[in-house]
């Protein structure tokens, strides 16, 4: 046959009209991390004291470690359920019945890491042109997932008292969400000022929302961090009902210390059990099976160690907020949970600026406050999960800079 009898096909790149291929423009529209960037500023520095993540400064306890070596020497290499194993979903309802109302299994969905859970929730309810209303300054994340679906987020911000306490106006929250947003969020405790919401607080809203059929979304991740004493921070699964339009968002990453591990878990109505499988098996398909054993041995046994560790981080932000509060030009809040001190330097209102001259000039690795939103200019992130001793240095070192400039 003659090749004359095939059409010709051009390989010739398509026409752009002079433009390069672009993503649609709520991703183009995303900002890259500013706390990454200023990590990357202290790359190859000697020296420098991190505390720009927020993550714990000890790798994840053993007994973790060992149950997820014993899952891959017994072969679990395999896919397993997309929304969890049986026994993992069991633990976690275990594990919530145990400060809270009971959690049937049935509404617990396992997903690859805490964010995955919060993009996963997003996906379920909301749809472009939604409006959603956000407690804020706010680990970006939070607030980026909305916008990367088409909805709009109408921000809300604490405020910071003169005895130095995180509060938030209810009655400007409420007012904000109105009759017609589709969602509100709350992360309790705040990422990244260690606020906490009151019991109260969460039963007005919750009230308020379940009267205009407002959906909540809650990111617990940091509810175990608390340093009054008690089991756990409030938790809008005190208070819900099994069918009240409530998706809670948690992980293990924080109070386990397993943030390199990726599982995060998400408690929600039943009937929304069988539509996230489906979203799970479009995004991930399921999390790891040995990941997930090594998280019920966190489940089973992780309890002592829980425990000291929120005890020795009340201890750590003790010895921070002490150093920083005889630095004049400092104001730091006081944070109720988390692992966090938001604090702003008199004086200072470009917090990447400062942030990179930190890192370059006294070596210290703050986040800039900027990163969390507008409402966050001004501030430093400072994550209080190292040891005393490096807390300390780096007070002086903060110090010593302050006095300089």
């Amino acid at each position: 046959m003659s090749t004359a009898s095939f059409p010709h096909r051009s390989l010739a790149p398509a026409a752009t009209h002079g433009e390069p291929p672009r993503p649609r423009p709520a991703i183009e529209s995303l900002e890259g991390s500013r706390i990454r960037e200023v990590a990357n500023a202290g790359l190859g520095l000697p020296d420098v004291i991190p505390f720009w993540f927020g993550e714990p400064d000890a790798v994840t306890p053993a007994f973790i470690r060992e149950a997820a070596k014993a899952a891959l020497d017994a072969g679990d290499t395999f896919y397993h359920h997309n929304l969890g194993i049986g026994p993992l979903r069991d633990a976690l309802s275990h594990y919530l019945g145990r400060a809270h109302l009971p959690v049937d299994r049935e509404r617990v969905v396992v997903t690859s890491s805490g964010v995955n859970a919060l993009m996963l929730a997003a996906q379920t309810i909301l749809s472009p042109g939604d409006r959603v209303v956000a407690v804020v300054p706010l680990w970006p994340n939070v607030t980026e997932i909305p916008r990367i679906l088409g909805a709009e987020v109408t921000r809300v911000p604490l405020a910071l008292t003169a005895d130095h306490r995180w509060v938030l106006d209810l009655d400007r929250l409420i007012d904000a969400i109105g009759t017609d947003a589709r969602a509100v969020i709350v992360n309790s405790p705040n990422n990244p000022t260690g606020w906490t919401m009151p019991r109260d607080a969460m039963r007005a809203l919750l009230e308020h929302c379940r009267r205009h059929g407002i959906w909540i979304v809650s990111d617990e991740a940091y509810e175990r961090l608390v340093f009054d004493g008690s089991f756990q921070a409030p938790s809008m699964l005190d208070l819900a009902a099994p069918d009240d339009r409530l998706i809670v968002a948690n992980t293990f990453s924080k109070a386990w210390q397993m943030t390199g591990w990726r599982l995060g878990w998400l408690v929600v109505p039943p009937s929304l059990t069988g539509d996230l499988a489906k979203l799970i098996e479009f995004n991930t398909s399921c999390a790891p099976g040995f990941v997930q054993q090594a998280a019920v041995a966190a489940l089973r046994d992780g309890e002592p160690f829980v425990r000291e560790f929120v005890s020795e981080l009340g201890r750590r932000r003790d010895a921070l907020l002490s150093g920083l509060a005889r630095i004049d030009r400092v104001t730091a809040g006081i944070p109720d949970g988390a692992m966090y001190a938001f604090l702003r330097v008199d004086g200072e209102l470009d917090s990447l600026t400062l942030a990179k001259a930190l890192v370059r000039e006294a070596r210290i690795g703050l986040a800039p406050g900027a990163a969390f939103g507008p409402e966050g200019e001004g501030f430093l992130r400072w994550c209080f999960a190292r040891p005393i001793p490096a807390l300390e240095e780096a007070v002086g070192r903060l110090d010593a800079y302050l006095r300089r400039s």
